[in-house]
């Protein structure tokens, strides 16, 4: 059985009493490709059926109605899903045939549930979609071996694999081949972004700086704008799209909107793609861009525009100083201004409008997304920039790297973790940090020191503290619809915090043999239960410590059921369900 993008055959189990060379290292990177998306989808399954650990090593699903079982060697069983899996095999009867990664997810969507042929159809063209940008990947980073001297974009340019527990990581609908190699930072891509001019009658912005945006924004240009407009910045891929958009065709044509074409220096696409930097430049751009990326489209909705900037209101009022008094490693990046357009033909969202982030870090910092730290890197041998931090810090102080992974995470607990928890309970703010949200700063050694956490959409006030926050900003809420049910924060905190984020580092630390996850669930059921976790007032920690199942969001499922992530009421943007709690357990 040939693989579906490349005629090659996918990885074949070896024989019994033959090494097991790691598939992710197989020379061809369409093979390894295929692989790593078929373990994200069997992870997948196996997390959205609560599927627990094999008899024998052995993953069985019965597929097509008990007519046939897909199976996988169990090389690694996490308690926090971050299995590892060998080649998958398909049997009927006496027969077994390898099996690739499009095939996988069409019996394993039938194993979840009974998709609609039209999801089957989508969810099986976004699995090959993610596996062929996954090969060029591959085969990009192990032909070029250059990284940028940034620490900050090198972190940021090493998700090769993408989010381990998503059917499609790497789906970019609509991107060609030198779309892709511009515009993807895990092949080192780069651009200079596309500017058109605002009448200033159209123009729609805030600005929380002091500064007007549109001097902001004069000022990344750097070039001639027409009188009485203002320069707004595009994605080169979403001003193409814009144009061909009648409303947006017919404000170019009556001059609203003038095109000023590619200008300026190069930027770098970050991790989620569509936000860029420049190094040596004080802003940020989150661009939109309606490509969809993973499960949504990525156009910035202007209730996120207004809540970056208020939520800088809201630190700056004085909230920020009492969290910083009490964790002062900790922050928020910025989101404090936007611009975009404002018209009666146009929609929400409109693909227009653009956030101008702070840039906080400069050359020397070493801040990493922490979804890029803990990346495999499949390139020559299966590591990660986790995994070459604790073996310099396991050379240099001479201990063993499972000793060194051990207090590494309880630093990174009390660095990254705690200010967050703090916010929950003493503000009734909690944030939506996942891996990808979050950056750990690290000392010179390479220990945890402090955090920062960056999306504006990513925010959820509590309805219990909002009297308590309107204090401090009347206004707030008003244009962000950021509060919400307490029960709804609970779950959503619980998930992005606590499962994918904490859950997912354990994870990360056992899958690469890096430390015991049974010893890192121990060490983080006595932090929970500790004075430190029990002063910020967030009901994270006892939810964790007691609750027998957490609700998590199910990527298969959400994947399968076609949902955008970014639209609709936050209660019914994902598919979630019950897994079995690996700290209660602990």
């Amino acid at each position: 059985m040939a693989t579906t993008l490349t005629g090659v055959p996918p990885a074949v189990r070896p024989a019994a009493g033959h090494p097991t060379p790691d598939p992710l290292l197989d020379p061809d990177p369409a093979v390894a490709a295929e692989h790593a998306a078929t373990e994200s989808l069997l992870r997948c399954w196996a997390r959205e059926t609560a599927a627990g650990r094999p008899e024998g090593d052995l993953l069985r699903i019965p597929v097509l109605g008990g007519a046939a079982q897909l199976s996988a060697p169990v090389h690694h069983w996490s308690a926090c899903g971050w299995h590892r899996f060998g080649p998958a095999t398909v049997s009927t009867g006496n027969a077994e045939h390898p099996v690739d990664a499009v095939t996988v997810a069409a019996l394993v969507a039938g194993a979840t549930g009974r998709p609609e042929p039209g999801q089957l159809a989508d969810l099986t063209a976004r699995v090959a979609d993610s596996v062929g940008r996954t090969a060029e990947i591959l085969a990009h980073r192990r032909a070029i071996s250059r990284a940028p001297a940034d620490p900050f974009l090198r972190a940021e340019q090493a998700l090769l694999l993408g989010h381990p527990l998503h059917p499609t990581p790497k789906s970019r609908d609509g991107l060609g081949p030198a779309q892709s190699a511009a515009y993807s930072p895990e092949l080192h891509g780069s651009f200079r972004l596309h500017w058109w001019a605002v009448d200033r009658t159209l123009l729609a912005g805030d600005s929380a700086t002091g500064t007007p945006v549109e001097r902001l924004t004069a000022g990344l240009y750097g070039g001639e704008l027409p009188d009485a407009a203002a320069a707004l910045p595009l994605h080169p891929w979403q001003a193409r799209e814009l144009a061909l958009r009648p409303a947006v065709a017919e404000l170019l044509e009556q001059g609203l909107l003038t095109d000023l074409g590619q200008h300026g220096e190069p930027w770098h696409p970050t991790s989620s793609v569509r936000t860029v930097c420049r190094p040596g430049t004080p802003w940020m751009l989150k661009l939109s861009l309606g490509l969809r990326i993973t499960n949504s489209r990525r156009e910035n909705l202007r209730k996120e525009l207004h809540r970056g900037a208020e939520v800088h209101r809201l630190l700056e009022s004085g909230l920020a100083r009492e969290w910083q008094a009490a964790h002062p490693g900790f922050d928020i990046v910025r989101d404090p201004a936007w611009i975009g357009v404002d018209h009666p033909a146009l929609a929400d969202p409109n693909g227009l409008d653009t956030v101008l982030r702070r840039m906080p870090f400069g050359p020397a910092d070493r801040a990493l997304c922490v979804a890029g730290l803990v990346a495999e890197q499949p390139i020559g041998r299966l590591d990660s920039q986790l995994a070459d931090i604790l073996g310099e810090l396991a050379a240099r102080t001479g201990r063993p790297v499972q000793t060194v992974a051990t207090e590494w995470f309880l630093r990174y607990l009390d660095a990254v973790v705690l200010p967050i928890l703090w916010l929950d309970g003493q503000a009734g703010i909690a944030l939506e940090a996942h891996q990808q949200n979050s950056l750990v700063l690290l000392d010179a050694q390479g220990w945890p020191t402090g955090g920062r956490y960056r999306d504006n959409q990513g925010y959820y006030f509590r309805d219990s503290h909002a009297a308590r926050l309107r204090t401090r900003l009347p206004e707030l809420g008003a244009h962000s619809d950021t509060f919400v049910p307490d029960a709804v924060a609970d779950e959503r905190f619980a998930y992005y915090l606590g499962i994918n984020h904490v859950l997912g580092l354990i994870g990360a630390f056992g899958s690469q043999r890096l430390a015991d996850e049974n010893l890192l669930l121990a060490a983080l059921r006595r932090f929970l239960s500790g004075p430190a976790a029990a002063a910020t007032g967030s009901s994270l920690p006892a939810h964790l410590l007691e609750a027998r199942t957490l609700r998590c969001k199910a990527n298969l499922l959400t994947r399968l059921h076609g949902l955008d992530e970014l639209v609709g009421p936050v209660e019914t943007q994902s598919v979630y369900v019950e897994i079995d709690n690996p700290v209660a357990r602990a």
